[in-house]
């Protein structure tokens, strides 16, 4: 089922004017051609557009949603509260795939967290036209930083007052005003003679008789309308891909098409921040590199429809588990399509099941929740015959399905089989708010893009199996509870691996010996799989055993390794012994390839343990481990974790086990539930999964 709560219907000012008069004002005075501002979602999960200037709403409805997970460069700039700059399409291409993939166009891009009092409720992205230099200049970073505290300043207020947040479908601001210039005039500066105007969103505001003719159509008919909407011959993927490379980069471009029967006409497109120039003259065959043919049919332009699939198919890459596609495919789909509810739904039992939805309320799912595979409804028809059924109206869903009831709203459906490996394994359902013709050409592009979608949920099924299935055994694994010794408190958290990553192999284990003494162990099988997760069950097993007979903590280890070069699993384990003696206040440690443990005394006084270095088990028969002795008086806590704790890409290992010691020397060392929250809480969070085990002698009678 989908988590994501449905959006509230007012703006954060009177009509926006505030937000819109700010984002007018940065997008001027840092010299940028477009800007966008966010708000952070109620549960801060996602970032939800609010305004957008210089971009038509075609062009920013698959961003009108952006996770905070996803790999875009606004959703980096509030994850990591810091500017993130692209310096243009290479840059793009290296470090965002899916953005570029989407707008393979030329243009640099600035994105800002928006903060008050320490809080990020939003982001700021400026676009600049590709000719930018490749650095941002100190004047642009200085009027970007400007306008996030204004806008900043602006969401404070609104929280203070109790302000909703943004409606559904973002305000679509005109372009920075240019003075006292007329459309018309501002096309003939840009460009001497005439062809026609397109204004940002591809409508033609102004056009010659001479251009008129070249298209074969009459003027009147042009003006309002978009080329490739108005002329059925130009409704072909590269006349408007040439407009949104103009758009997008502001850099010249052009392409040539055939008027039928055999007009060739050559395009030269020439834009700037408020709209484009098209100058239009004939061409010959031999002058073209590409023949546009005549299409026939009316409904979204081809183009469009080609935008939104390439950026579901880029989209759908990422996901994981069924959840994530449901998410994605929502998030895409819905305001790039218009519509207005999504339910999606697989075949499970010889039953339908929602596996996701938005738009709908949670009890008109639960009555069409696990409906049987047999009943005669729209979905269950095209699961069986993996054949999409469109429905303009409720009276054409009636005349097909006599017993329907209408109890959505809504007025126009699309049920949609969602087919991997040549086999329908569930519908997906739009619903629209409004009638709807479904023409041919949008009927094939959503049939294309469930078919995208169930192919990932294909895939996406069969991850979350194989996931559930390793949490399961490693879950099983782990001890349910640590045993009680007397004269010892022990805190023990395990955080499995971050979003997309599988299980891995950490483990811990507190041992009862007798009535003074006790053993821990924790560790860390290499790898993130099942076989990981088996083998730290074997590697548990095997340290108990050798501790419950008596060995000391090298012989625990170098017997533990012997058994893993038996069995030969081809993956290696870091682990860490400690045999705990409660009579003598002492502790003998024992490590193989683990973190360093940490020692706070009960002074307060925290400092790293160095252990002799011994080899990771697994690796070679012969090896032999040291143990370290150290008093372990009551008050003083030893902290045992595994890596997923304190690693981060480019940070030293040392500067992070330092950290950790101040986090441990400055918290209260009688809490140390409260000491583990703090440890995890500052963990960084790089898709690890993380083991900790604080051990505290106490006194007698405590």
């Amino acid at each position: 089922m989908s988590r994501k709560p449905s959006r509230p219907t007012t703006t954060v000012d009177s009509g926006g004017q505030l937000l819109d008069t700010a984002l007018i004002d940065v997008v001027r005075q840092a010299g940028a051609s477009r800007g966008m501002f966010y708000v952070l979602s109620p549960a801060g999960e996602a970032l939800w557009l609010v305004v957008v200037t210089g971009t038509p709403r075609e062009i920013a409805a698959p961003w009108t949603r952006v996770g905070l997970t996803d790999p875009i460069p606004v959703a980096d700039a509030v994850r990591e509260r810091r500017l993130v700059w692209v310096g243009g399409m290479e840059d793009a291409a290296r470090r965002y795939p899916r953005l570029s993939l989407v707008l393979p166009y030329d243009f640099a891009l600035a994105a800002a967290p928006v903060t008050s009092n320490g809080t990020v409720r939003g982001a700021l992205v400026l676009l600049w036209p590709g000719l930018h230099a490749p650095g941002m200049s100190p004047a642009e970073r200085d009027a970007m930083e400007e306008g996030c505290r204004r806008l900043g300043r602006i969401l404070q207020v609104a929280a203070d007052e109790g302000a909703s947040l943004p409606p559904n479908r973002p305000r679509v601001l005109a372009p920075l005003a240019l003075g006292q210039a007329t459309a018309t005039a501002a096309f003939i500066d840009r460009l001497p003679g005439g062809s026609c105007a397109l204004d940002l969103g591809g409508r033609i505001t102004f056009i010659t008789p001479d251009a008129a003719e070249l298209l074969g159509a009459d003027a009147a008919d042009l003006l309002g309308a978009r080329p490739w909407e108005a002329l059925p011959w130009m409704d072909v993927p590269e006349v408007e891909d040439r407009y949104r490379a103009a758009l997008v980069s502001e850099q010249p471009t052009s392409f040539t098409a055939v008027r039928p029967p055999d007009t060739w006409l050559a395009f030269e497109l020439y834009p700037d921040p408020s709209g484009i120039s098209v100058r239009i003259t004939p061409s010959r065959p031999a002058e073209s590199n590409a023949a546009a043919q005549p299409v026939r049919g009316a409904g979204p332009s081809r183009a469009t429809m080609l935008y939104h699939l390439m950026h579901m198919a880029a989209t759908l890459t990422e996901a994981i588990g069924v959840q994530d596609v449901v998410d994605q495919a929502a998030d895409q789909l819905m305001p790039a399509l218009g519509a207005q509810a999504m339910a999606m739904m697989t075949a499970e039992e010889g039953r339908l099941k929602i596996v996701g939805h938005r738009g709908y309320s949670a009890a008109l799912i639960e009555r069409f929740d696990l409906i049987p595979l047999t009943a005669d409804t729209p979905a269950a028809h095209v699961l069986a015959t993996g054949a999409p059924s469109f429905f303009a109206s409720f009276a054409d869903l009636k005349r097909s399905y006599a017993a329907a009831v209408h109890q959505d709203d809504m007025a126009s459906w699309a049920f949609l089989p969602l087919i991997a490996s040549n086999r329908t394994i569930g519908t997906l359902v739009l619903a629209y708010a409004r009638p709807r013709a479904f023409p041919p050409a949008e009927r094939a592009v959503l049939t294309s893009l469930a078919g995208l979608i169930g192919q990932a949920t294909d895939r996406a099924r069969l991850y979350d199996t194989k996931h559930r299935v390793a949490r399961r055994l490693q879950d099983a694994l782990l001890p349910d509870a640590l045993p009680h010794v007397p004269g010892l408190s022990v805190v023990a958290r395990y955080l499995p691996a971050g979003h997309g990553m599988d299980v891995g192999g950490d483990f811990y284990d507190l041992i009862r010996l007798d009535r003074t003494t006790a053993a821990a162990a924790i560790g860390d099988v290499q790898g993130h799989n099942i076989d990981a997760a088996a083998l730290m069950g074997q590697v548990r097993t095997a340290v108990h055993a050798h501790s419950t007979i008596g060995a000391p903590p090298g012989d625990v280890l170098s017997r533990t390794n012997r058994l893993l070069i038996d069995l030969d699993p081809g993956l290696f384990t870091s682990c860490l012994y400690a045999h705990l003696d409660l009579g003598r206040q002492a502790a003998c440690l024992a490590t193989a390839g683990h973190p360093r443990p940490l020692l706070r005394h009960a002074d307060g006084r925290t400092h790293v343990l160095h252990v002799p270095p011994g080899l990771l088990l697994g690796i070679d028969a012969a090896a032999e481990y040291t143990a370290l002795e150290i008093p372990l008086p009551p008050g003083s806590v030893l902290v045992l974790y595994t890596d997923g704790l304190i690693e981060s890409p480019g940070v030293d290992p040392d500067d992070a086990v330092a950290a950790l010691a101040r986090l441990v020397e400055d918290a209260d060392p009688d809490d140390l539930e409260a000491l583990a929250d703090t440890l995890i809480e500052h963990a960084p969070g790089h898709g690890d999964d993380i083991a900790l085990l604080l051990i505290s002698p106490q006194q007698s009678g405590r």
